[in-house]
């Protein structure tokens, strides 16, 4: 098999093709998969379970962690050799069916851009999948026949994905395992393209006051505000953001109190903290935690003071850069120079399913279609805002660039 002819086949397939995929994205798109909307993401699974069989996967379907929600889908192809490739996409969106209606969200083509809730996140990235296999059954089946294939496709990623990780790590840890590749959006700037190559992790904390509460005319002194000791506390998450060091700290919520003639007994706050570093990660998680029992607030008249309490959540470990995601890396990177594009590690500020396995699986992320706005649905006559879009032209070169650096990977070409 040479290089440079087969990377010119799969641009014409690709190309020749594009009007079918394009139309499998629209049906993707057009069922609302929100999370929490378990029949339609399991609507969308049985629809990419059918996608892929006649490529000759078996669909299996596994129930989230979380009852409520939908169910995993683990495609699996055996091939003649023991090497295994996985690909992860997900199915579920973080748009409710209300808000796609009252935003007329939906598919709507305009020049190079495709808007619709999924397109780029991740839909476009599923389809982009399916662009790879069909080409290489089509094209090189040897190569095709060869391989493990595992596509695994994550039924809670925008919410819950510790369960979908385990999934990932029980079908794809091993010797024999090459890579999982991960098809999130990846950018795209003229000929140039970022492959993603580690992740934030992320900590969640909840933060509860409790004060003591009191007429706000009359027993004003006696009361203990927990909405001004939470205002205290707030301030002091705030101020533990650090740009130089990658650190960010986003109080998202905050309630508290009753009515405005009480002085409020109780408050409650959720917040997230974000970075890429593990020891920064970890020192970021203490200092969040030694906040707990720091009280400013008290009673004027006997010094009863407020009770702070925070509580770590939920820990999603950073995905740091690592010479099994960059030898990935450095194999695309080498497959675009001979395309002639320009490849370039990204580290990302965002999750993805990869924060849960990289270190038990060779990953690699970002390899999906390119576009921007993903999870959101709002759009202004300004153009300050707008809604999630896919980029058409991203779709042939990225799924060349995929498809020849696997090729590479399992060495499938005469040097």
């Amino acid at each position: 098999m040479n290089r440079n002819t087969f990377s010119s086949t799969l641009e014409e397939h690709f190309g020749n093709n594009l009007p079918n995929y394009l139309e499998t994205l629209r049906q993707m798109v057009e069922i609302n998969s929100f999370t929490a909307h378990a029949a339609g993401v399991n609507k969308l699974g049985q629809m990419t379970a059918a996608l892929f069989a006649p490529l000759g996967f078996t669909a299996e379907f596994v129930q989230s962690a979380i009852p409520h929600y939908g169910k995993h889908l683990v495609l699996t192809r055996n091939g003649r050799t023991k090497q295994t490739i996985g690909l992860v996409s997900h199915l579920d969106t973080v748009f409710p069916a209300h808000e796609e209606e009252r935003n007329n969200f939906h598919w709507r083509e305009e020049g190079d851009r495709i808007y619709g809730p999924g397109t780029v996140d991740i839909k476009g990235g599923t389809v982009l999948i399916y662009m790879m296999l069909e080409a290489l059954q089509h094209h090189a089946p040897e190569q095709f026949e060869a391989v493990n294939w595992v596509i695994l496709v994550d039924a809670s990623e925008e919410a819950e994905a510790e369960d979908f990780g385990q999934l990932c790590i029980e079908r794809l840890e091993g010797p024999d395992t090459l890579a999982c590749l991960i098809f999130e959006g990846g950018s795209k700037v003229d000929d140039t393209y970022q492959i993603v190559v580690a992740r934030k992790g992320m900590a969640i904390f909840q933060v509860k006051t409790e004060g003591r509460a009191a007429h706000a005319g009359s027993y004003h002194p006696q009361g203990a505000n927990a909405v001004v000791q939470m205002a205290h506390t707030i301030l002091k998450l705030a101020a533990i953001t650090d740009y130089e060091r990658q650190v960010t700290v986003n109080v998202g919520t905050m309630r508290g109190g009753v009515v405005t003639n009480r002085v409020p007994h109780e408050a409650e706050s959720w917040l997230e903290m974000r970075t890429f570093k593990p020891d920064t990660y970890q020192e970021t998680i203490d200092e969040i935690l030694a906040l707990n029992g720091q009280s400013d607030v008290a009673s004027s008249v006997d010094g009863y003071a407020c009770s702070v309490n925070v509580n770590l959540y939920r820990k999603t470990p950073p995905w740091a850069r690592n010479e099994a995601t960059d030898r990935l890396f450095n194999i695309w990177q080498e497959t675009g120079k001979s395309l002639g594009f320009t490849i370039l590690p990204e580290e990302r500020g965002g999750l993805s399913d990869g924060n849960h396995f990289w270190q038990r699986v060779p990953s690699l992320d970002g390899l999906g279609p390119s576009g921007a706005n993903a999870h959101c649905s709002e759009r202004s006559e300004d153009g300050s805002k707008d809604q999630e879009y896919v980029m058409v032209s991203s779709f042939v070169p990225k799924a060349t660039l995929n498809t020849m650096a696997v090729l590479n990977l399992i060495g499938a070409f005469d040097e």
